[in-house]
């Protein structure tokens, strides 16, 4: 009797322990960002590589378009430059109404146009996965 009660206890554990995992990574994939066009998902996770020294050059950039749309990111897996999902967040300061963008090469071209400006120095660097919508 004595054994089955621990048992169960450590499976309540073991049980809390994965949920508690789940939430804290942010939960399920949902609609992150455009890249190139296309939609990706992605998981929130607690990573924050903030005021460690990593140089810019390990992160590619999303561009933060606020105002409720999607972000835009540059790289996606597969792409030769992709840096495997650490990411540096670039805030965006619209000069026209926003709009959603699907690519960072029309978010540089807004930039180019004046219509936004992406910030110089990064909001947050992080580490999440890119997940294409559909299998792809």
């Amino acid at each position: 009797m004595l054994r089955r009660l621990a048992g169960g206890l450590v499976a309540a554990t073991l049980l809390l322990t994965v949920a508690a995992s789940a939430v804290a990574a942010g939960g399920p994939p949902s609609i992150g960002f455009y890249v190139d066009g296309d939609l990706y998902r992605t998981v929130g996770t607690p990573t924050d590589f903030s005021d460690t020294g990593a140089p810019a050059s390990s992160f590619d950039r999303i561009y933060a378009l606020g105002n409720g749309l999607a972000n835009v990111a540059e790289a996606k897996p597969g792409d030769r430059d992709f840096n495997g999902g650490r990411w540096m967040v670039l805030p965006v300061t619209w000069h026209t109404a926003p709009v959603q963008l699907t690519s960072a090469e029309q978010v540089e071209a807004y930039a180019s146009a004046g219509w936004l400006t992406v910030a110089s120095s990064p909001a947050k660097l992080f580490e999440c996965p890119v997940i294409p919508v559909g299998g792809r």
